[in-house]
């Protein structure tokens, strides 16, 4: 029996509770078939596509481009023939009823409320008390920002004053300068969700160690018509993956994390190493799926290609998530030194900055040394700083000597 169901945002897993819509595929009067792709979502992993459950034809988006919706809110009503899931019957849409307000609507008018509003003005509002349903927004397809709830909730207060009281506005003054205002979307805007989260809830402590890369750019050239011979572009990144993951195995509780409910640190078995690269739409960390039982070369024809899918916006979900621990080459841009920001729920992130040209004396003679500043950010709830000195000590150690670092049977492979 033909009917409206509504498709709602699906769970696809890794914990996460929100999407931003990102891109719709189809339009309002479109036939879509089953698995379809309809729209594409913006999560904190990946962008992703989302198939039509049903088949049959588009009658409203309930949701724009650019907004973000709860794991299992309804973002399409799609007319169909096909029996509704268990769980998921036909729904009826029924007008929530609308208090009475100082605009004259009367308490038992009823009208359709479509509230747009990102989580954190969602919170605001509900510690202020105001009913976003009678908030008018000024944002970007009428979105509600932090400051129209503020103005409504300071309107609310000038009204509930005795009218004896005198009110005294302030005239609000123009800004003294032009701005110009960006709206934080997509991986931006994710990336700074996370960014706020992890300097609020993680105690971060840092070191910084200096590296003498000598030694390793010889090696690195000597390998590198070797590598080119077999397609691959060899850089010094590749040598860094292999020296982490050789030190976490010594030092396991920089590859953990913390589980705060149950006030236990969990360690991590595998060595998925996150690789922040930069991109159009802001940096990205892509996933080098066990570092561990990788050789070199491989290592470095892995994170060309992770780097590249995701300059072009393809990674898949499986390539965004699961790292255990972070490098961040921001040294491949510029700047001398640089603290970087754990990436949640990581427990460290090691930090790589530009190789300079130095004079440094060596067995007694003053010769130009090629150095590289390395700095470790770890969550000092489970790690001590003797213990992340004694890790980045042993990091500098094989970087310095890489012949020991090679020094594995199959190492080319």
């Amino acid at each position: 029996m033909p009917g409206l169901v509504k498709v709602k945002l699906p769970d696809i897993g890794e914990g996460l509770a929100e999407g931003e819509i990102a891109r719709w595929l189809v339009r309002e009067g479109d036939m879509v078939k089953k698995f379809q792709p309809i729209v594409e979502v913006i999560t904190a992993k990946a962008t992703v596509e989302i198939p039509s459950p049903y088949e049959g034809k588009v009658v409203r988006l309930l949701a724009r481009e650019g907004e973000v919706v709860k794991v299992g809110e309804p973002i399409m009503e799609i007319e169909t023939g096909e029996a509704a899931p268990a769980g998921e019957a036909r729904e009826e849409t029924r007008a929530p009823a609308v208090p009475a307000t100082s605009q004259g609507i009367a308490a038992s008018e009823v009208r359709r409320v479509k509230v747009r509003a990102p989580p954190s003005v969602r919170k605001l509002a509900r510690e202020l008390g105001v009913d976003l349903s009678l908030v008018r927004g000024t944002g970007p397809r009428g979105v509600i920002t932090k400051d129209d709830v503020l103005r409504h909730a300071s309107q609310a207060r000038v009204e509930a004053r005795p009218a004896e009281a005198p009110i005294q506005v302030e005239e609000a003054k123009p800004p003294s300068v032009e701005e110009e205002r960006l709206q934080l979307r997509g991986v931006r805007r994710i990336m700074a969700e996370r960014m706020e989260a992890a300097k609020k809830e993680i105690p971060h402590a840092y070191l910084v160690e200096e590296v003498d890369v000598t030694e390793l750019y010889q090696v690195r050239d000597r390998l590198k018509p070797l590598a080119e011979s077999r397609g691959i572009k060899l850089t010094l990144l590749p040598f860094f993956v292999k020296a982490t993951v050789r030190a976490l195995r010594e030092f396991p509780l920089l590859n953990s994390r913390y589980d705060k409910e149950r006030n236990e640190v969990v360690m991590l078995k595998e060595y998925n190493i996150g690789i922040a690269v930069d991109t159009d739409q802001g940096l990205v960390v892509a996933v080098l799926k066990n570092a561990g039982s990788k050789g070199l070369f491989r290592i470095a024809r892995e994170l060309r290609e992770l780097a590249e899918k995701a300059r072009q916006g393809k990674l898949s979900l499986d390539e965004v998530r699961g790292s255990t621990f972070s490098i961040t080459n921001f040294g491949a841009i510029g700047g001398i030194l640089g603290i970087p920001v754990i990436n949640p729920p990581e427990a460290a992130i090691l930090g790589l900055a530009r190789v300079r040209e130095e004079p440094r004396y060596v067995n007694g003679r003053l010769e130009p040394r090629r150095l590289v500043y390395v700095t470790l950010s770890f969550d000092h709830r489970i790690i001590e700083g003797a213990y992340a000195a004694r890790f980045l000590s042993r990091v500098k150690e094989l970087l310095e000597n890489p012949i020991i670092l090679l020094a594995s049977e199959g190492e080319f492979d």
